[in-house]
């Protein structure tokens, strides 16, 4: 059985894909897309280096433009401060009293939790937000100042 050479790009290209899936490295789908064009290439009947050169411009613009966007968005917020993560960002808490440590004893969701004040803030009683989960730790801010 004899192969042509767009049978090889098209190998490559699904050798790329599987590598993908395997590490799950988004910029190998744009390297897979490049080796494409270089089996659509062999197909058109170009040469060799007009295969090569195919393939490398559509895979290194891809991969280039990937990465641009990628790096063009806004960044999301850390784990422990993105309400996407945790739903209980942004709750609010009732504070009794304060500890001399900046910690406090507050009842949120049916259970006890312990908090932190958010450094910043003077540490009153009252309504205050939750702005960050550290572990098993509310990090907390005056409500006027959580907004």
């Amino acid at each position: 059985m004899d192969f042509s050479l767009a049978t090889l790009w098209w190998v490559a290209a699904g050798l790329a894909v599987v590598a993908e899936l395997a590490t799950g490295t988004f910029y190998l789908l744009m390297i897979a897309l490049g080796l494409c064009c270089g089996a659509l290439a062999a197909h058109l009947g170009l040469n060799g280096a007009g295969q090569v050169a195919a393939a490398a411009a559509v895979g290194a613009g891809a991969t280039a433009l990937w990465h641009w966007r990628r790096f063009s968005q806004p960044r999301s917020l850390p784990a422990r401060e993105n309400r996407d993560v945790n739903l209980d960002i942004g709750e609010s808490v009732a504070v009794a009293a304060w500890a001399s440590d900046h910690t406090a004893r507050v009842q949120h969701r049916g259970t006890d939790w312990t908090a932190r004040l958010q450094p910043g803030f003077a540490a009153q009683p009252g309504l205050h937000k939750v702005v960050a989960v550290e572990g098993n730790w509310l990090v907390l801010a005056p409500t006027d100042a959580a907004s």
